[in-house]
């Protein structure tokens, strides 16, 4: 199945505590835009997030990191798309090194959260698995 990658840069609006530390629920919003990413793909139309099923944050998110959000659908059914997803830190703010605009390229991405849901696209709304 194919994947989808988003690369964003979490800004200071995106951070929600103490210390520049991101809300976890900015990872299911960029989650999210996979899925709907994903749904444009098979089904051309946007279709609608459902459920999540399951989500676990593995590691804090900081502004000024660099997040990779993937994400693939795994199995489909008559209007339902099931889907998995992993977000990575891929460059990570390094405030203590020397200034406050020090980042480092990580030489492994860190997963910071993985989940899985369900999308669903109405049988009216689909048009065909590849569109153009």
């Amino acid at each position: 199945m194919e994947e989808v990658l988003i690369r964003l840069r979490m800004s200071e609006h995106d951070a929600h505590y103490a210390g520049g530390l991101v809300n976890g629920s900015r990872m299911l919003d960029l989650f999210g835009d996979v899925a709907t990413e994903l749904l444009i793909r098979s089904d051309g139309d946007e279709g609608l997030f459902v459920a999540y099923d399951n989500v676990v944050f593995k590691a804090p998110v900081y502004a000024g990191d660099f997040i990779e959000a993937r994400g693939r659908i795994v199995k489909i059914g008559n209007t339902s798309r099931r889907m998995e997803f992993v977000a990575t830190k891929v460059i990570a703010l390094e405030p203590n090194a020397g200034h406050d605009s020090a980042a480092t390229v990580l030489l492994e991405p860190i997963v910071v959260c993985i989940a899985s849901g369900t999308c669903m696209v109405p049988k009216e709304k689909q048009r065909g698995e590849k569109i153009g």
